[in-house]
């Protein structure tokens, strides 16, 4: 099928469009992996300078064994912290980007069939069959990629509450620890 000038530029045009969203997604999420991963290297920095405080001001064994329970459980605390958040910025950014695809792949198909439909207008007779096997082979690919999509969003969802729940343990198995030290 022959296109004019107008609608290459319009397909070029169209499909820097798309490049440029998929860039900004994923600059903006690594603007937010990079805002977190200075925010904790300041809290680290902070807490260690605390830390070394403390410690200078240790007299005996006793002082230290409870300096050492007192730092212990919020490190613990701050890294799952950490890690949540991590998750969450790849995560969220992750979606986004699904988004983007889903929403290409729809336009493609539209752009498929809109063809085709063109084609069955100038087709010659009795090809019928063969384009509405074609459209029923596309109708096929498109409920698999939507199951596929399904599927994979049911399996981020099961990560997420699964990494969460782990998350919670890991903070009550050091209070626990803390409570029977």
């Amino acid at each position: 099928m022959y296109q004019t000038p107008e609608q290459l530029i319009a397909l070029n045009k169209a499909n820097l469009e798309v490049a440029m969203r998929f860039a900004g997604v994923a600059i903006e999420g690594a603007e937010r992996m990079l805002d977190l991963q200075l925010k904790a290297a300041k809290t680290a920095f902070a807490d260690s300078i605390e830390s070394a405080k403390a410690l200078a001001s240790v007299k005996d064994l006793q002082q230290l064994a409870a300096l050492k329970d007192n730092v212990a459980q919020p490190s613990i605390e701050k890294a799952t912290a950490y890690a949540k958040s991590v998750y969450d910025v790849a995560a969220a950014t992750q979606a986004e980007i699904g988004k983007l695809v889903e929403q290409q792949v729809s336009d493609y198909n539209k752009q498929v069939v809109t063809v085709l439909d063109k084609l069955v207008k100038t087709a010659p007779a009795g090809s019928e069959v063969g384009i509405a096997a074609l459209k029923s082979g596309i109708a096929a690919a498109n409920s698999a990629y939507d199951n596929l999509s399904k599927v994979a969003k049911q399996f981020t969802e099961a990560s997420q509450s699964n990494f969460e729940a782990v998350a919670k343990q890991a903070v009550a198995g050091a209070k626990k620890a803390k409570k029977a030290a």
